[in-house]
């Protein structure tokens, strides 16, 4: 354990900073696991629906350097074509 006052404060913001960027992430899986039931359901507007959501979840995401810029580019082209293709 730290003993410096500021390297305690850091340690304390690290960790409310990690479960917040733990929570922005799990909302990203989730809402892909429903993008990918709507695919399945073949509910195509619901779909579009979540992807949209998850498109602007992962951008802020990337702004926050919460998720790198390639895996949301990879992510994205990724539902995108499963979108196009259940059509």
């Amino acid at each position: 354990m730290a003993n410096i006052k500021s390297a305690i404060k850091r340690i304390d913001i690290t960790k409310k900073q990690t479960e917040i960027n733990k929570s922005k992430k799990t909302e990203i899986k989730t809402y892909t696991k429903k993008f990918n039931e709507a695919i399945k359901n073949n509910d195509i507007e619901a779909a579009r629906k979540y992807l949209r959501a998850i498109d602007s979840k992962l951008k802020k995401a990337e702004a926050n350097n919460i998720v790198h810029k390639n895996k949301v580019a990879r992510k994205m082209s990724g539902l995108t074509k499963q979108l196009n293709n259940a059509m």
